[in-house]
């Protein structure tokens, strides 16, 4: 296991196109999920998407406990929302955007279908928290931000701090 980089903010790993696990068995996928846990933990975060650490594989994984309650540790192959329900906004962050937490609007209850690690497939229902964490990592997934969910007013804003930061060596 290794706690692997977490790529940031204008890296174009963040925004490329992520293939689909097709192969269950490979070692290399046990690898990645196991990394993606120790890295996730480590930052700590309540999820993290392989794109984050420079892998452009649909895998992401779950925590809502940040390591401490292994039922709550839930991976997710190629997901996709099959439902969602209702809107809340609510302040989100992320790790490839470090210290910058802004209210994003995303559905309050979703349902997701995704293989585990084995290759089953499951349907996995969020709510709160929970659903909020599914659709940020799917986001990424689909190589999408969370300062897309922004109105452009903020994300002009996020942006503009972003870039203040870099210019000064801090990202």
């Amino acid at each position: 296991m290794a706690i692997r980089d977490i790529v940031r903010y204008g890296d174009e790993r963040l925004v490329a196109k992520n293939e689909d696990v097709t192969d269950f068995e490979d070692p290399a996928l046990r690898e990645l999920i196991r990394d993606l846990f120790e890295t996730g933990w480590a930052a700590p975060g309540l999820g993290i998407a392989a794109p984050q650490i420079g892998v452009n594989k649909r895998v992401c994984v779950v925590d809502l406990s940040v390591g401490k309650d292994p039922s709550q540790a839930l991976v997710l192959i190629n997901p996709r929302v099959v439902d969602a329900e209702g809107l809340v906004r609510d302040e989100e962050g992320c790790l490839s955007f470090p210290d910058i937490v802004e209210i994003v609007e995303r559905p309050e209850a979703v349902a997701v279908e995704a293989f585990d690690e084995k290759g089953v497939r499951r349907v996995l229902e969020g709510a709160d928290l929970l659903a909020r964490a599914f659709c940020h990592e799917i986001d990424h997934l689909d190589s999408r931000l969370f300062i897309e969910r922004m109105s452009s007013l903020k994300r002009g804003f996020v942006l503009r701090k972003v870039l203040k930061r870099q210019k000064r060596g801090e990202w």
